[in-house]
């Protein structure tokens, strides 16, 4: 009997989704777990894998058209089976389409999202092992990299070295720009072959010619229409800088005791699969300063601060032709390891436009790396509904004064921009210092 691919609920908030290009034809015949289609919604892009093996039967959604979370988009099935029988349907309403979704405690092919059936393959982790806390018993990433982390534990870290190496400016980069990201172009009709990538992420370029009032010799114009993304960002960042009034505050921190310890463990950690870059470090830092100041970890409303008891962190990453901020979720309940799992993998996700909207929400602090470009110091926006947002500049060698003496040390600026209306320049200070002194005073796990 065929399968019925419905239209996977993306988010907790996310009613629908766009298909931008399916990866299959009518007659292909997949496996378990092979990409079928690419998902899109405000910000991401989503491959959405196979539940079951067999050959496409039917393609019920188009490329570009836009459909109900549970709605059938596909039929997968035996070569040859008689999908047109009566009873077989071509098309669903949602609500039948829901109602015929697997139970949650259906067999794992069924209960596994994309994100955890391609983290399960990559790392070669036999699900049966691991304990689902998700609703119906369902494995979750959180479980997944719980698995991992205590899977590792018996590895132990390397002490540092006694000597304080350190990274010369520019490298050791929180997160790299990727290559740019284009939009597939959408076929006419959903049977046809996928058409490839264009290898630029360019938007349209419309050249203009110069009008008569604009005087003889006047250059041409370029007009580039803005991607949905630029669209999103910049009704966003309109929003917050106009009605959180912005102060920021900046810091300077020695990194010498993170230098040491990244130098001595990232050949570890990369032996275990796991790239360590500074970002778990000011995550860490972060946490630690919010546990001491939870009026930082809110949002702010008229008549209320509204403190956050979770803390969930957004890390600002650099796709090419945009900005994502994917979240850790309650990143104090992870180790440092954990920290560069999770955020390795986000940042990776979402240069490949893979994350799900759920991972670019909730986030309660900010942290943003300008300094990945040699930026000093910046006075980043804050994104709302956060109350703050720490920008980290370069890491770079500068000679400075050690007690009576004159040393090099490797320095960071931070910039902590505040919501005025939630804090005071006193307690965005405080914060601001007790991010430093974790960084100043960090010692291994």
């Amino acid at each position: 009997m065929a399968t019925k691919i419905l239209m996977p609920q993306l988010g907790e908030s996310v009613v629908e989704g766009t298909v931008s290009r399916w990866r299959v034809q009518v007659g292909d015949t997949v496996k378990q777990y092979d990409v079928l289609l690419e998902v899109s919604t405000d910000k991401v892009d989503t491959e959405i894998p196979s539940p079951v093996a067999g050959t496409v039967l039917s393609i019920v959604a188009a490329n570009g058209e836009t459909v109900k979370a549970g709605a059938l988009i596909a039929l997968i099935g035996a070569p040859g089976e008689d999908i047109a029988a009566p009873g077989a349907p071509t098309r669903q309403p949602p609500a039948q389409a829901a109602a015929a979704a697997p139970p949650a405690a259906a067999d794992e092919s069924r209960r596994l999202s994309p994100v955890v059936a391609k983290m399960a393959a990559e790392h070669g982790i036999d699900m049966a092992q691991v304990p689902g806390t998700g609703l119906g018993g369902r494995v979750t990433k959180k479980d997944v990299l719980a698995y991992l982390e205590q899977r590792e534990m018996a590895e132990p870290a390397p002490a540092p070295p006694m000597l304080m190496p350190w990274e010369t400016p520019g490298s050791g980069d929180l997160f790299k720009p990727a290559e740019p990201w284009s939009a597939p172009a959408a076929s006419t009709a959903a049977s046809e072959p996928p058409a490839p990538r264009p290898p630029s992420a360019a938007a349209p370029v419309v050249t203009r010619a110069p009008t008569a009032a604009a005087g003889a010799g006047a250059a041409d114009e370029e007009i580039m229409p803005l991607s949905a993304m630029r669209r999103s960002i910049a009704k966003h960042m309109v929003a917050s800088k106009f009605t959180a009034p912005h102060v920021t505050t900046v810091f300077e921190a020695d990194l010498s005791q993170i230098v040491a310890h990244r130098d001595a463990a990232k050949a570890e950690y990369e032996r275990l699969g796991v790239k360590l870059t500074f970002t778990p470090y000011f995550v860490q830092a972060v946490v630690a300063a919010l546990k001491a100041h939870p009026q930082v970890n809110a949002s702010f409303s008229d008549d209320a601060l509204i403190l956050k008891k979770r803390v969930h962190i957004g890390v600002a990453v650099d796709i090419g032709d945009g900005l994502l901020v994917p979240v850790v979720k309650d990143a104090d309940d992870l180790t440092l390891k954990g920290l560069a799992r999770t955020i390795a993998d986000l940042a990776e996700r979402a240069r490949t436009r893979k994350l799900t909207p759920d991972e670019l929400t909730g986030s309660t602090f900010t942290i943003t790396n300008h300094g990945v470009s040699g930026s000093l110091f910046a006075t980043p926006i804050i994104n709302q509904p956060n109350v703050g947002i720490l920008g980290v500049g370069a890491i770079q060698r500068r000679v400075v004064v050690v007690g009576d003496a004159i040393a090099i040390r490797p320095m960071c600026y931070l910039s902590f921009t505040f919501d005025h209306r939630a804090l005071d320049g006193a307690l965005a200070d405080h914060f601001a210092a007790a991010v430093v002194k974790h960084l100043e005073t960090w010692r291994r796990e």
